[in-house]
């Protein structure tokens, strides 16, 4: 999955990987509001990693948005909505 600047910048395009396991612990954390040590949990790893992921993944997002790169999501099946919610998480809009 691939997120990018609008409109789109011609020619090559820099980008940044974000893991699996950190878009994971920024769903949790900062979309849910779980704390670190409920994340972890859920996750089946200490908080410590938890907060070691958070810390990465949000520079990593801030450095997308900032500079303007796209925003690439690696590491495995990537997101799956819980059955009857849109991808855009029902708050109107565009989807993605």
């Amino acid at each position: 999955m691939v997120f990018r600047p609008a409109p789109r910048v011609p020619g090559r395009m820099a980008a940044v990987e974000l893991a699996l396991d950190e878009l994971e612990a920024m769903r949790l954390c900062d979309l849910l509001g779980l704390d670190q040590e409920e994340a972890g949990r859920r996750m089946g790893i200490s908080r410590g990693t938890v907060q070691r992921l958070l810390s990465s993944a949000r520079r990593k997002v801030a450095d997308a948005l900032i500079y303007g790169k796209a925003l690439v999501i690696v590491g495995g099946p990537h997101i799956r909505f819980p059955q009857g919610l849109p991808p855009h998480g029902g708050r109107g809009g565009r989807p993605w």
